[in-house]
């Protein structure tokens, strides 16, 4: 499948709006329309296989950093089924604090997986 750049911005979009989102049910409904229902997520600190697995990790994220928000940072890239984004992690109207880039493929339009990178972690975060 080939993913056009002007896909992959939607799609990046969509992912950061995962995890933005505090309530439980509405961002279960974002993953099922944008997470293929066997998705898998990892980073060097967690992972999860399944869309309640990735719906829990995204409020443990919310719990452990209250009010933070997540925004794209720079332009998303893609080419065939893969996907290549960066994002930061901050208190809302605030600089952000964690960086990171994240490598993901897709599949019909939906996220099949995710490999995360931390770029930038403050110590204790």
């Amino acid at each position: 499948m080939n993913t056009a750049a002007h896909d992959a911005t939607t799609i990046a979009q969509r992912y950061i709006a995962v995890w933005n989102e505090t309530d439980a049910e509405r961002r279960a409904a974002l993953i099922e329309a944008g997470w293929t229902a066997d998705a898998h997520y990892v980073d060097p600190i967690a992972q999860a296989s399944g869309r309640e697995q990735i719906s829990a990790l995204v409020g443990a994220v919310h719990q452990r950093y209250p009010g933070f928000r997540f925004n794209l940072l720079g332009k998303p890239d893609s080419h065939g089924e893969h996907l290549r984004f960066s994002w930061t992690l901050g208190p809302s109207g605030a600089e952000d604090m964690i960086q990171g880039t994240d490598f993901a493929r897709i599949d019909a339009g939906k996220l099949r997986s995710v490999t995360g990178f931390l770029d930038k972690v403050p110590v204790g975060a």
